[in-house]
């Protein structure tokens, strides 16, 4: 695929959009040389080229991909984190969670790509995403308790939401690595693709979402996220508010006329 345009976020993060897929935004990882460990500086650009994203009315769907050939992130930067004083630990929290609270809270509908590792606070990258895609090679799990530390971006509370309490707790107690087959068969991702397919493959998927209503995809993620959970009288309260949002907007216009003359919509995105 031909970048068309490309936004970097500090050193570490790139944003870029392709030649034919211009309501496709691919959030790159790109800190090869330490696997896509997540320092503070990684950490900040993350948040920053989600905010980025986040204002762009123009992306339909995010995609979270790696430019490391073995791994799509193998968690927080622990060499980083031996040097901090107890202190510093307890400043950058913010900091680190603001990385994966910016994925998680993206209004568009978002894709991990995953293949080799996917660890830690990399695995908490890819929950925070809607689907994820992964590759045979694809190795997952949250091993923070073997190091002293509990998952703390977002994994004790996605996980279980994903695969129910007592298949999370399993692995989050036992620290274990889940490889791709597995991993699928459990439910920790959500399409297995054969090696190096996982990028191609989940901006595929992608560009498939993104030829629907920007107005609609925003609005059912919303309802989907805000209504789980909920008993069923309150989520059908969550998904009728999300109806009243979309219903008068000019996407469900040009839909409906779109249908009636059997044509591809030119959505307006309001």
């Amino acid at each position: 695929m031909t970048v068309t345009s490309e936004q970097r976020f500090g050193e570490f993060v790139a944003v870029r959009v392709h030649e034919g897929q211009e309501h496709v935004a691919e959030l790159v990882l790109d800190r090869p040389k330490a696997m896509n460990a997540v320092s503070t500086d990684m950490a900040r650009s993350i948040a920053a080229a989600c905010a980025a994203l986040a204002a762009d009315p123009g992306v339909r769907v995010a995609v979270l991909t790696s430019s490391h050939e073995r791994a799509f992130c193998v968690g927080a930067d622990l060499k980083e984190r031996n040097s901090f004083t107890d202190a510093e630990l307890l400043r950058q929290r913010p900091t680190a969670r603001a990385a994966y609270t910016g994925v998680l809270e993206l209004p568009m509908p978002t894709i991990a790509a995953v293949h080799g590792f996917a660890l830690g606070g990399g695995f908490e990258l890819a929950l925070s995403c809607d689907l994820i895609v992964a590759d045979r090679t694809a190795v997952v799990g949250l091993p923070e308790v073997s190091v002293g530390v509990i998952p703390g971006g977002g994994g004790t509370q996605l996980l279980p939401r994903r695969i129910g309490a007592a298949r999370a707790a399993e692995l989050v107690f036992s620290a274990r690595r889940v490889e791709g087959a597995e991993a699928l068969g459990l439910g920790l991702v959500d399409e297995l693709v054969e090696a190096g397919q996982d990028r191609t493959a989940a901006l595929a998927l992608a560009g498939r979402i993104a030829a629907n209503s920007p107005v609609g995809l925003r609005a059912a993620k919303r309802a989907l996220r805000l209504g789980h959970g909920l008993d069923l009288r309150a989520g059908l309260e969550v998904e009728d508010a999300a109806w009243r949002s979309v219903a008068f907007s000019g996407d469900r216009a040009e839909g409906v006329a779109a249908f009636n003359e059997k044509r591809k919509p030119n959505w307006p995105g309001e």
